[in-house]
């Protein structure tokens, strides 16, 4: 879809990541005739989502998804929905979008992954090893994938050689993800390479200083240090 000139300028600060600068652009703008108001709603949903105010980001979104134009928004949007629906703990809602989603043969890889974390939410850890290891069936280096999977076996004490080659593989894909770093720092942290463990937690705590996950896998690590 052809981007609006009045857009313009707000997309290009979006793309720059300056998403509260983005978010006051667009909401800024004056009614004008010339603008897509979808294509408009879109991008502050996604501001919002960028930012974590998730209900917001969830009126703009659905507006989309309603809208009946443009195919490629509407399902762009799908998967945003089911991605806060998860996040926010409405795991039902989530797995109605990614159900529909893979209706449509929409980004399967992602969208299985996607079903992977719902699933975990869901304390149904074998429904969620099923459909890591869909999505990396459909796409190998799909990071989410990677990164999940990895994390999960390590949680099970299960394939630990590999567990640790998916979150390399992920890390090495994505080297500034919190999560990733995180995941990575505890598969070392299950194999006894504390060293390591401590190493790769330090990074993520600086990408995510305030990571409850981060934090209690710093814990854990000190609990073992001082027994040493």
């Amino acid at each position: 879809m052809e981007q609006s000139n009045s857009l313009h300028e707000g997309v290009t600060l979006y793309n720059q990541k300056k998403y509260s600068d983005a978010l006051a652009f667009f909401l800024g703008l004056p009614e004008d005739s010339s603008i897509d108001n979808i294509e408009l709603a879109y991008y502050i949903g996604l501001c919002h989502a960028k930012l974590e105010r998730y209900d917001d980001a969830l009126l703009y979104l659905e507006q989309v998804v309603t809208s009946g134009k443009s195919l490629d928004r509407i399902l762009q949007c799908r998967f945003l929905l089911a991605v806060i629906y998860a996040i926010s703990g409405r795991r039902r809602l989530a797995n109605f979008e990614l159900e529909k989603l893979l209706e449509t043969g929409y980004k399967t890889a992602s969208v299985y992954a996607a079903i992977a974390f719902v699933s975990w939410e869901q304390k149904d850890t074998q429904k969620c090893l099923e459909y890591y290891k869909k999505s990396l069936e459909a796409d190998e280096d799909n990071i989410s994938a990677l990164n999940g999977l990895g994390y999960v076996l390590a949680t099970q004490d299960k394939d630990l050689t590999q567990a640790l080659g998916y979150c390399k593989k992920a890390v090495e894909y994505s080297p500034d993800s919190g999560a990733c770093l995180d995941s990575l720092g505890y598969v070392y942290y299950k194999l006894g390479l504390y060293k390591e463990a401590k190493k790769y937690f330090k990074k993520a705590e600086k990408k995510l200083p305030d990571s409850e996950d981060v934090k209690e896998h710093l814990r854990l690590l000190e609990e073992v240090e001082h027994k040493r």
